[in-house]
């Protein structure tokens, strides 16, 4: 098998709108009740894939789930026409564009089994990212049906699971057996710790990891209750380097010894307090990027452009970069629709170490692809979705959107 990293990428759903449902999402909180536009958040998730392939990177996609989840408002005793305002909002959340969300990812490096292993995750904590796991499920099983993978069922929701964002993996190279961190929470004062070390211990179990290649790691309750709802809101990790804030976790020193020791070469690159405020780095999304090594072996980091304009992060980039240090450039992309719902370049993706070919090809995209995705998008994506979620004409064009979509990709079995 030929492995590589495989970015999938949420492509951004009809429905994306500002309803402000995330307690802890900072952004999201900041822009409830904003005229949101889905045409315009769709197609700017497609230019940065389109970043992507240009580094030569392999893309994969996730497609939006079904909106409004019927079924789910049905489990509720209700409907789309019925449901109060707030529970039709849940319904309609075109959050599972978060792709970093949507599993947990262990390659076959790192298995007893020599399988890549994917658990979904429940995502229990936010009511409108709690009905995500079956839509998500059933794309896991039919772009991972090969042998050479193992898709697991979420965590029972007793414990919390909030997918690759709270799990990073070092290693000297995608290829090599690494070293899996999973990052969990233990309190955020006014904010929900939404990873639970239970439910960490348990995908660990599930994908047959040496657990003496394993680390949990807390996540400090300072970067939690700044805003930081998820690990990768102040850390990023890729092959042997590991990039931080001074206050991403609650005992640096102990996981920082812990990857030295077991990974040849790795490099801690840590961005202090001094330079950039944890509040600089939240909202610049500094560290909700894509860290990844193109072709050329150079690490190069996906910013958003709120990085840019924040001066101390991007004085701190410049200072990096000049200084000849591990990370070796700067990529800028513009997904302003998504970071203002509070996700950026890193939440958009969810990475699979695996061989492109054992993949169904349907969700792997190249730039004609994109090209035919767009078409769709530009066609039936609302332009923008105001206040009033419930309105019929609005409900059927979200509908129509993603069907058309899927008949598009030949994936008429996820309708």
């Amino acid at each position: 098998m030929k492995l590589c990293e495989i970015n999938f990428d949420g492509i951004v759903g009809p429905s994306h709108n500002y309803a402000g449902l995330s307690l802890g999402n900072l952004a999201s909180a900041r822009n409830a009740g904003a005229v949101s536009e889905p045409r315009a958040a769709a197609l700017q998730g497609i230019d940065k894939m389109r970043a992507n392939l240009a580094l030569g990177l392999a893309q994969g996609i996730f497609l939006p789930h079904p909106r409004p989840d019927r079924q789910w408002l049905m489990d509720l005793g209700t409907t789309i026409d019925d449901a109060d305002p707030a529970l039709a909002a849940n319904a309609l959340s075109a959050s599972a564009m978060w792709a970093a969300n949507a599993a947990t990812v262990s390659p076959a490096p790192d298995s007893a089994d020599a399988k890549c292993h994917l658990t979904v995750a429940n995502l229990r904590t936010m009511p409108h990212r709690s009905h995500e796991w079956p839509a998500t499920l059933a794309q896991l099983r039919l772009a991972f049906a090969g042998e050479g993978f193992a898709v697991h069922g979420p965590v029972p929701p007793a414990f919390g699971d909030e997918g690759a964002a709270n799990h990073m993996r070092v290693a000297s190279s995608h290829c090599e057996p690494g070293v899996e961190i999973f990052v969990y929470g233990i309190s955020g004062g006014a904010f929900p710790a939404r990873q639970h070390i239970e439910a960490s211990k348990a995908i660990a179990r599930l994908h047959r990891l040496d657990p003496d290649r394993v680390i949990f790691a807390e996540q400090s309750e300072a970067a939690i209750a700044a805003g930081a709802f998820h690990n990768d809101v102040v850390a990023v990790a890729n092959e042997r380097l590991l990039f931080a804030h001074e206050l991403a976790f609650a005992d640096r020193d102990s996981l920082v010894t812990a990857c030295e020791r077991l990974v040849p070469g790795f490099e801690y690159v840590e961005v202090p307090a001094a330079e950039v405020p944890l509040a600089d780095a939240i909202k610049s999304y500094l560290f909700n990027a894509q860290l990844v090594t193109p072709p050329d072996g150079q690490p190069t980091l996906i910013v958003p452009t709120e990085a840019r304009e924040t001066r101390s992060v991007w004085g701190w980039i410049e200072k990096h970069i000049g200084g000849n240090g591990p990370i070796r450039k700067v990529e800028v992309v513009d997904v302003r629709q998504s970071m203002a719902n509070g996700g950026g370049p890193a939440c958009l993706r969810l990475r699979v170490v695996a061989d492109p070919d054992m993949v169904d090809p349907r969700f792997m995209v190249d730039n004609d692809k994109l090209d035919r995705i767009s078409g769709v998008i530009e066609r039936h994506w609302p332009e923008e979705i105001h206040h009033d979620l419930q309105r019929p004409a609005l409900i059927a064009k979200i509908e129509r959107a993603r069907l058309a979509l899927l008949e598009t990709l030949g994936l008429s079995e996820l309708a």
